[in-house]
């Protein structure tokens, strides 16, 4: 066989092995990526004669560290993690060298797939090959050691185990950000003028300081929180927005509004644009203390600047307004956030619903509802008992009795309040046989039977003058071991 021959053999053999990488990619896209074919598609490919390039297989291996969750494909990382097991087992000759880049990614799937000590594990199997380590790989480590909560020991590896020139600004952040999140800023902040002191790469940035002027605040160390802003403005680093809405989100919380918005102002003069997070944190002060009008002005302002507030901080202002009996207004923010590209969430959609019951729009409901299909939002128990009180309240127990029947087809099972909406309404209208029926259904549906939906049944017998039913009543609930509690002044 001619050179010319072999060449063109070892091309077609290589190509091939590259089109079923393509394919794994092209799954992995398109988020059809189920595990077996994944093992099918990978096996196939390290039987080629002539393997992938290392580098085409990291692209691989980084693209499902950092693909999303999905039904097909629950746990990317993991699934890497795997497909490098497979190929260490098929042998050198058959798979190309795993390089330092391949390692880092390695560890970074370990810790996303929550199993940060096989991310150790691949580590020092990375020491043994003698392959020249890197910041990304330490910062890797790093973090595999905080999440199994060994801080201390990740501290004594950036210290003194790591080489002279890898410690940088990230990896310190690692650390830094762990010892905050378990309430240690007071070490963090010794450990930041360390860095301080070494100056050069190791010189914290305004992330680093940020995490620990949020680490204070989240400990409700105010004053040492203000001073370590003047200490960072001193060493020449400017607060950058974070830093600033750390102090806006603080205060907001501590009701300071005056002092927010001496930050706001002073954000702005010093360059910094305030984002959706700082007005979110004001929105969210002024709504807790019922000053709509300063709402009103800051839901303005982000609008004239093209932003909208998240569906958390809106559906916490629609929540206040309907509270407070202030529906259209409640109303022109929920049907705001669509236009805005928020689309309202199944508590955005329950607030209205509950402030439409509030002032009895049953046709808005059921508007609603049609819109809550259309964007595929599934109603919750709490919206359907909202649905069913509203329409029972009103004596509509036909459209109460669709919205129960449509609950339960849906697999949401109905609790105490359910049963006791529908039965005080049947007792009320002295449809005692309907109200029976549905008293039965919940003891059948395993529903606590609590003293208030007992009493509605025994009251609405004798009410309706069948004091015979309610004995009888009485009588087969004790025999079911069902005991009612008088209620005080009966």
């Amino acid at each position: 066989m001619s050179r010319l021959q072999v060449r063109s053999f070892s091309n077609s053999v290589s190509s091939h092995a590259n089109e079923l990488l393509d394919k794994l990619q092209g799954h992995l896209h398109s988020r059809t990526l189920r595990p077996d074919l994944v093992h099918q598609l990978f096996d196939e490919m390290l039987r080629q004669p002539v393997p992938v390039s290392v580098r085409a297989l990291n692209g691989l291996f980084a693209a499902l560290a950092r693909a999303p969750s999905s039904t097909i494909c629950t746990d990317a990382p993991a699934l890497a993690i795997d497909l490098f097991n497979r190929m260490a087992r098929a042998g050198r000759r058959q798979v190309p060298a795993p390089t330092i880049h391949t390692y880092s990614i390695l560890i970074e799937c370990c810790q996303r797939a929550c199993r940060p000590d096989l991310g150790l594990a691949f580590f020092g199997r990375l020491l043994k090959t003698g392959i020249k380590t890197n910041a990304i790989t330490y910062s890797s480590l790093l973090k595999c050691l905080c999440d199994m909560k060994r801080t201390e020991e990740a501290l004594g590896v950036l210290l003194h185990r790591m080489p002279d020139d890898l410690p940088n600004a990230i990896s310190y952040s690692v650390i830094l950000k762990s010892f905050c999140d378990s309430g240690r800023s007071q070490l963090v902040l010794d450990l930041l003028r360390m860095m301080a002191e070494k100056g050069s790469d190791h010189s914290p940035s305004v992330v680093s300081y940020s995490l620990v002027i949020d680490g204070f605040f989240k400990e409700g160390e105010i004053s040492k929180a203000c001073n370590l802003l003047h200490e960072m403005m001193q060493q020449g680093v400017v607060p950058d927005v974070v830093t600033y809405n750390s102090f806006i989100d603080a205060l907001c919380k501590a009701r300071a509004m005056e002092k927010a918005e001496v930050v706001l102002r002073s954000m702005v003069h010093n360059g910094v644009q305030p984002n959706a997070v700082t007005y979110s944190s004001l929105i969210q002060g002024y709504s807790t203390l019922g000053q709509l009008k300063e709402v009103a002005r800051l839901l303005k302002a982000m609008r004239s600047q093209g932003s909208m507030p998240g569906v958390v901080i809106c559906s916490s202002v629609m929540d206040y307004l309907c509270k407070h009996g202030r529906i259209k207004d409640a109303e022109e923010i929920f049907y705001s956030m669509a236009v805005n590209g928020r689309k309202p969430d199944i508590v955005s959609y329950t607030i209205m619903l509950h402030g439409y019951a509030i002032e009895g729009s049953l046709v808005k409901m059921i508007d609603l509802c049609e819109l809550m299909a259309r964007d595929g939002v599934v109603p919750d128990l709490r919206c359907f008992n909202i649905l069913i009180n509203a329409y029972a309240k009103y004596g509509m127990m036909d459209v109460a009795m669709l919205f129960l029947e449509d609950m339960l087809k849906q697999g949401v099972k109905p609790n105490e309040f359910t049963y006791l909406t529908v039965i005080s309404a049947f007792c009320k209208m002295g449809r005692m046989d309907d109200a029976m029926e549905k008293f039965s259904e919940m003891i059948d549906m395993g529903v606590p039977v609590d003293t208030e939906v007992y009493m509605c049944m025994v009251e609405g017998y004798f009410n309706h003058g069948d004091s015979m039913k309610a004995e009888k009543f009485i009588t087969k609930m004790k025999n079911r071991d069902i005991h009612h509690k008088l209620r005080k002044g009966n």
